[in-house]
């Protein structure tokens, strides 16, 4: 314990050193430094970037479509879908499941908004009136942009980008068509807009009463097109899937038809297949930079070496051994990735707050699905990469470190 007190000591009291005679490589020092701060910053915004746009686009997509959805297995995959009957008893089944949030019942509905300049295609998806606790409407509730969720079988929501497209605004009326034997008119009560930057379903989803649906294709209260189960975890996807799986796929409805079950990323492959591939982009540019931080570091350390190369030599020939020298420059190096690590992790979350809060950095919408560029702060992650960092720093500088070893009172003599 002592030696690591005294070696601590003598290589911090080198570090900051005023010496001129002794510091004249200082410049050289700062730029490795500054080069591990940049490695760091750019390690920690990936880190950021990539869980809050995983976050932020898989949400939107829960959103719309729930984590699992219980459907009619003759479906196709149109919105005009075959119904199910389900009894209060399988919704009670499923909300009792461990890990099962809410589950509630939807239906669709293909149609056509018609105004006096255009005419669009949209989805009339229905849901049960709102409860905000742990239902669909949450979601729409969060995006809401005006108005108000609906309340009565005429109102409906529509997206923002839709009412700039028919130049309607709330509290306003609409026309609407649906296709089937025959012509079938209904008309709306928009009551609120909603907008979450996922212009693929923005522009397509229209959102009321779960009644309207039934009326228009002709069903009984207890007929839907699916169930929607919302989980706790999502990273639990995959074993809640087969959990509601296993509860539906052996229970025919009243009807006789089968139910197959769905999760979320196999309703939306090319979505998650894509956020998958952020994952691996993201340890490349990670690697990528504990490499240059290396560099940095290694760098920084000879120069710290041989800027001390004359206290080395004097230290050998008082007695001082390999091993205690090496500690003093390893203690060295770690005030130099400290302090990186410090003004590193300052700037990154700096940068974080800017554009969590002020969204300075725009996406196009309509090809990432966000307007801007997301961020999310996780504690795991930031302990995760900040240890990892020094870990792996540490272990780099033992290589370079062994130079010490190298040098020799009387080479030190007749280099001066």
């Amino acid at each position: 314990m002592k030696d690591v007190s005294a070696t601590y000591y003598i290589a911090r009291h080198l570090y900051f050193s005023q010496d001129k005679e002794r510091r004249m490589s200082r410049p050289a020092v700062v730029v490795a430094q500054a080069g591990m701060i940049i490695g760091i910053v750019v390690m920690l915004l990936t880190l950021f970037i990539v869980i809050g746009f995983k976050r932020e686009v898989r949400e939107k997509v829960i959103g719309f479509g729930s984590h699992i959805q219980v459907l009619n297995y003759d479906n196709n995959s149109t919105y005009e879908t075959r119904p199910i009957t389900v009894n209060d008893d399988l919704l009670q089944l499923l909300n009792s499941t461990p890990g099962v949030k809410s589950a509630s019942v939807f239906a669709t509905k293909p149609g056509i908004i018609r105004t006096e300049k255009t005419f669009i295609p949209i989805i009339l998806k229905g849901c049960r009136l709102p409860s905000l606790d742990n239902s669909p409407w949450s979601f729409f509730q969060q995006n809401l942009q005006t108005g108000h969720l609906p309340e009565s079988t005429q109102d409906i929501l529509i997206s923002q980008a839709m009412a700039d497209r028919l130049e309607l605004k709330c509290d306003t009326d609409l026309t609407c068509f649906f296709v089937e034997e025959k012509m079938r008119v209904r008309k709306f009560h928009v009551c609120g807009i909603y907008q979450t930057g996922f212009e693929d379903n923005d522009e397509l989803f229209i959102v009321g009463d779960i009644r309207q649906v039934q009326q228009l294709s002709g069903w009984q209260p207890e007929k839907v097109s699916g169930i929607e189960v919302r989980i706790n975890d999502f990273s639990d996807i995959d074993a809640m899937t087969n959990r509601v799986w296993a509860l539906t796929a052996n229970r025919p409805d009243a009807d006789g038809n089968f139910l197959q079950t769905m999760s979320i990323v196999q309703l939306y492959p090319a979505i998650f297949s894509w956020l998958d591939l952020l994952d691996m982009n993201a340890i490349v540019i990670i690697l990528l930079m504990l490499a240059v931080s290396g560099f940095s570091i290694i760098s920084g350390l000879l120069i710290l070496i041989l800027d001390n190369i004359q206290f080395i030599g004097t230290m050998k020939a008082l007695g001082a051994s390999n091993r205690y020298l090496r500690q003093i420059f390893l203690w060295e190096a770690v005030l130099l990735v400290g302090k990186s690590l410090l003004w590193g992790n300052l700037i990154a979350i700096a940068l974080f707050a800017l554009q969590a809060w002020g969204h300075i950095i725009p996406l196009d919408a309509s090809t990432y699905y966000v307007s801007y560029v997301p961020v999310y702060f996780t504690w795991w992650g930031w302990l995760l990469m900040n240890i990892g960092t020094l870990l792996v720093s540490l272990l780099i500088l033992l290589a370079p470190s062994a130079i010490v070893t190298k040098i020799s009172p009387a080479n030190v003599m007749r280099w001066e």
